[in-house]
């Protein structure tokens, strides 16, 4: 194993890309994927934690629907990643600058009930929608219209994730109150 470590470029810079991208354009646009990057990975923990936590009747489906949600978080940080690498940038990799560079706030680690669980979740999903179109409207004004469109996919999965959680969030169950006393 090699002791020699040579770095190939630097944390927070940005460099030449074949995208033939402007290198302002594109610094732009890096700072702004790689805030949703660490937004994206913030909700991500969180979400798992929910899914690991998550107790009573509607444990299952819950269980099931809230893997899904990470699995997409996961799939999209990941192709946030990839684009920002694309465009000469440097994805932000570490915990320590995952947590410096999100916008959004993880709950604690307590363990909440399910309702103030996906609350906490659709509040985050609320603000990182609105900062998806934010840098839709960014990558349109640069003129880098694939990573505008890759925003707008990535922003209609959360929206519908977010719709789903509402409907969880509504007073209507089928189970009984009785069987929760």
């Amino acid at each position: 194993m090699s002791t020699q470590k040579e770095i190939q470029q630097k944390a927070d810079t940005v460099g030449e890309n074949g995208l033939r991208l402007d290198t302002e354009k594109a610094e732009q646009i890096v700072d702004a994927l790689n805030t949703d990057l660490a937004d994206a990975y913030v909700l991500y923990h969180q979400l798992h934690k929910h899914h690991w936590n998550v107790e009573g009747a509607e444990f299952l489906e819950i269980h099931r629907f809230l893997q899904e949600v990470y699995e997409d978080v996961e799939d999209a940080a990941d192709e946030l990643a990839e684009r920002l690498q694309a465009l000469g940038g440097v994805p932000h990799a570490s915990m320590t600058a995952l947590a410096e560079n999100a916008t959004v706030e993880a709950e604690d680690e307590d363990v909440y009930d399910i309702r103030t669980s996906l609350s906490n979740d659709l509040e985050m999903m609320g603000d990182m929608i609105e900062s998806y179109r934010q840098h839709v409207e960014l990558a349109e004004g640069l003129g880098d219209y694939a990573t505008s469109e890759m925003l707008r996919e990535q922003l209609e999965t959360v929206e519908e994730h977010a719709h789903h959680i509402e409907h969880y969030l509504e007073n209507d169950t089928l189970v009984l109150e009785s069987a929760t006393n």
